[in-house]
């Protein structure tokens, strides 16, 4: 089962690879590009012995059963090669993708729409809940940590707005 599984894992890896093969711009993404296309013929020809030896209805099943664990025994290193090449390349391919992403830009538009009045309200709700009430040790150690979270939250989100204030929408011009 665990082969089968891997098998599906590295094939549903092809069409994300080919993918990227036609934007291919550095040298880890030509390198992956190679490996899965000579990965993708060695798997077709696999499926064509598996489903071969599937078909043989001539063969006793636990025959069948041992041919196919031989087959995938032929196989598999290629699958653990081809795994292992793209793990690899992907984190160039990941630090080229993420060059271009201006996380600084991304995190203020994602604080931009914090409601401070909102997460206060809400850790004040939490705060009153009556759950709050109870002296059992484990409960007060899981309602302080969703409390430090909670509060760690508004703090952050505090912080960002003190430090870089959301800049008022343009007037409408009509």
């Amino acid at each position: 089962m665990i082969k089968a599984l891997s098998l599906a894992a590295a094939l549903a890896l092809l069409p994300l690879s080919a993918a990227m093969a036609q934007q291919a711009t550095n040298p880890s993404e030509a390198a992956l590009e190679t490996a899965a296309t000579a990965f993708e013929a060695r798997m077709e020809t696999f499926g064509q012995h598996a489903a071969a030896l599937s078909l043989n209805t001539d063969l006793p099943e636990a025959e069948r059963e041992r041919r196919m664990a031989a087959l995938w025994a032929e196989y598999q290193p290629d699958v653990a090669a081809f795994a292992a090449t793209a793990a690899q390349h992907a984190s160039v391919i990941a630090a080229d993708a993420l060059a271009d992403i201006d996380l600084q830009k991304v995190a203020a538009e994602a604080l931009a729409g914090v409601d401070l009045n909102g997460v206060l309200a809400v850790a004040g709700g939490v705060a009153r809940n009556g759950a709050w009430a109870s002296n059992d040790p484990e409960h007060m150690v899981t309602y302080g940590l969703m409390a430090d979270y909670v509060l760690g939250q508004a703090m952050d989100a505090i912080e960002t707005e003190q430090v870089a204030p959301a800049t008022p929408a343009a007037p409408d011009a009509r």
